[in-house]
């Protein structure tokens, strides 16, 4: 029998703040300005949504949710101290003469941080563990906010959403920021801290002190712009050439066109053990007559192949692969791994479609990742940067798919995602809403 799907019920929402507003660091009353990093990303639809999946215990008190509640908005209040750009708004500046458009976060004009509470009454943890990918779909679009689509302004869009749903026997906590604010390096590192901050709380016993709860890796900050640039970016074009633009009298854009739904995909999970991970690595190295290819090269590889074998491309069609990099460790200087905000390339490794599926096409497809990855340095990130500066380029989601012969290989094995406890121990599993979903993206 066909399941009904999943009904949430919305029981509140409301905007947190970061703690103690008036004494916030004069830092937080600044514009937090926008680098070419950040700008690319400047799209209502890519709101990325993350979250955890943890099991009540057996017998939970009677107020067991109302004490879990208040201490997530407190611990979340008190970690936007830290990160308080996650509680600004994107505003905008038309400049005239030529015209152009410039962008930053407001950190002092916005409600906050929006904060939803729900519940799945009739749904287990057993039920989202266990669920096939159609079911799977239709719980995830309960779990997140605007899951599908971001029908809101951008300008009035909250820049972190968290969402808690209450499930039958397990609490689903997650998280939607706007990647123009953040990477996933920022993300989980925000999310690491809100967690830490979060069990400080628990262990001081109801002292709320901010000056008692500090963190572990504070985030940097202030803002880092290619040499000669910043802090305010003058776009001659935004992504938004073809909406309607409206702007108050300070210069802030408001736009009043909705986004339209996004086109759904099938999404599909797969799981790699450690054990087939290290055959693979020891096969692409042992066919390469190498030791330099890693497992993250090997897995990727292997993927690519898949995915162009079940395309079909003809032996001489082109096929892509594109892997995002954390820059922070690849500039000179380096950044520090704490820096805020984004700082991510995307590296580019082609071959065709006859090489990628041949005989030896897994260790010729991970060594030419490895070239393309290891060469990527200082110059070749400074490069990329200042071709955008010449000529800005916009992702948009919209668009539908990326290059139908691609491979966009996303995330990070080196994030800590599992490492984030809210009282109810470690979490059973990660889910990730639908909403950036293309068809080629892992």
């Amino acid at each position: 029998m066909a399941r009904n799907p999943p009904s949430l019920r919305i029981i509140s929402e409301c905007f947190i703040q970061p703690y103690d507003v008036v004494s916030n660091s004069q830092q937080s009353k600044q514009p937090f300005y926008l680098t070419p990093w950040d700008l690319v990303y400047i799209h209502p639809r890519f709101f990325v949504q993350r979250g955890l999946l943890f099991a009540k215990s057996p017998q939970p008190h009677d107020d067991f949710m109302e004490t879990l509640l208040d201490k997530i908005k407190h611990s979340l209040s008190l970690a936007l101290v830290h990160f308080f750009p996650l509680a600004g708004r994107l505003k905008s500046i038309k400049n005239k003469n030529p015209l152009s458009y410039s962008f930053y976060v407001d950190c002092n004009d916005s409600p906050g941080a929006k904060f939803i509470y729900g519940a799945l009454d009739n749904t287990t943890v057993s039920d989202i563990l266990s669920s096939t990918d159609v079911t799977e779909e239709l719980i995830l679009q309960s779990l997140f906010d605007d899951d599908r689509t971001a029908n809101i302004h951008l300008h009035a869009m909250s820049l972190l959403t968290v969402h808690v749903t209450e499930l039958v026997d397990g609490v689903f906590i997650g998280c939607g920021r706007s990647h123009f604010l953040a990477d996933g390096n920022s993300f989980w590192h925000f999310f690491n801290m809100w967690s830490e901050i979060f069990q400080a709380q628990d262990q001081a016993e109801g002292n709320t002190n901010i000056a008692s709860i500090s963190i572990s890796r504070p985030p940097v900050l202030d803002r880092w712009f290619p040499d000669g640039h910043g802090p305010l970016i003058n776009l001659p074009s935004t992504p938004f050439h073809d909406l309607d633009y409206h702007h108050d009298d300070h210069g802030h854009k408001h736009d009043s066109t909705k986004i339209c739904e996004a086109p759904k995909f099938r999404v599909r999970t797969f799981h790699f053990s450690s054990q087939v991970i290290a055959k693979l690595k020891a096969k692409a190295n042992s066919e390469g007559e190498t030791s330099k290819i890693s497992s993250f090269q090997s897995l990727s590889a292997l993927v690519w192949r898949c995915i162009t074998r079940v395309r079909r491309l003809q032996p001489h069609q082109s096929t892509t692969c594109l892997v995002p990099v954390n820059t922070r460790s690849k500039l000179e200087p380096p950044l520090s791994q704490d820096y805020f905000g984004n700082s991510v390339g995307i590296t580019v490794t082609i071959t065709t479609a006859g090489e990628l599926v041949g005989e030896n096409g897994l260790s010729l497809a991970a060594w030419k990742l490895h070239q393309v990855l290891v060469s990527y340095n200082d110059k070749a990130v400074r490069k990329g940067l200042d071709a955008w500066l010449e000529s800005p380029m916009f992702l948009n989601p919209e668009a539908g798919s990326l290059d139908p012969h691609c491979v966009m290989i996303n995330g990070s094995a080196k994030f800590n995602t599992f490492g984030n406890e809210f009282g109810m121990g470690k979490a059973l599993s990660i889910l990730l809403a639908r909403n950036t979903a293309t068809s080629g993206k892992i």
